[in-house]
């Protein structure tokens, strides 16, 4: 309980400031280490709609936060957060906006959720770049290709993948259908057996199949910069014939 006395004057004011501030600063790291709860989880044999769990890997307890129906990441540090519960076969919606020039991001499907070189997990990610990185990541005075910034797809950490449309390793959009800081953009993936399809804003335009792990955690990033997410969904789908060399490690 805080008490209030006002007739003391300044020094019971600033007493008072105190003790919000701090109240506020302790709800706010017990909501951050906390389980966060964001999107739905949907079944594609019934109407049945759950929360996505989602469990804090390697990022700071205020890196995550929820704002009506946004879930907003600072950036910092770099790390992910998972999900509770491993996936395998299954369509994902999700909507993204950067904040910031340059701003990076992703979803890792089929992730074993442990951090690894550069902080990240492996996995197949599902890049989000907003669209100026290309301009400020030049090497040498050569800007990238602006395929790294239009929803790029390929394996990380060990996790092997053939590129439907092949830029080295990695697989490229074939438009450039990405919009910039400050605009919403639309994913929809569709991700099974091994096969991930991805659309951006409204149109399928990248792909890549035979992912050495094709059952694992999903995973959101937070790689240095402001990005915001929502109408976060995975509609899950009937299971195929997985291995357990093919499927992540249980966390659980």
């Amino acid at each position: 309980m805080v008490y209030m006395n006002f007739k003391k004057g300044t020094q019971s004011f600033v007493t008072l400031q105190i003790c919000v501030a701090a109240l506020i600063c302790l709800t706010h790291i017990s909501q951050a280490q906390n389980p966060l709860k964001f999107g739905l989880e949907l079944n594609h044999s019934n109407s049945k709609k759950t929360d996505i769990t989602w469990v804090n890997v390697n990022t700071d307890p205020e890196t995550w936060s929820l704002r009506k129906d946004e879930l907003i990441c600072t950036g910092k540090p770099i790390g992910v957060m998972r999900s509770e519960k491993q996936y395998e076969n299954f369509i994902l919606h999700v909507e993204w906006m950067h904040m910031e020039p340059g701003g990076n991001s992703g979803v890792f499907v089929w992730s074993d959720a442990k951090p690894g070189e550069a902080r990240l997990p492996n996995g197949v990610e599902v890049q989000m770049l907003e669209s100026d990185w290309v301009n400020l990541n030049k090497r040498d005075g050569v800007t990238p290709p602006l395929a790294y910034v239009q929803g790029e797809l390929f394996g990380v950490g060990g996790v092997q993948t053939v590129p439907d449309n092949p830029r080295g390793t990695r697989s490229m959009s074939l438009e450039s259908r990405c919009k910039g800081r400050g605009e919403w953009n639309t994913y929809d993936v569709i991700c099974v057996d091994g096969t991930v399809k991805l659309s951006v804003n409204g149109k399928f335009v990248n792909g890549l199949s035979q992912a050495s792990q094709k059952k694992g955690y999903l995973c959101l990033e937070s790689e240095g910069a402001e990005i915001h997410f929502r109408n976060f969904s995975i509609t899950e789908l009937p299971s195929g014939i997985t291995t357990p060399a093919q499927t992540a490690p249980d966390l659980n």
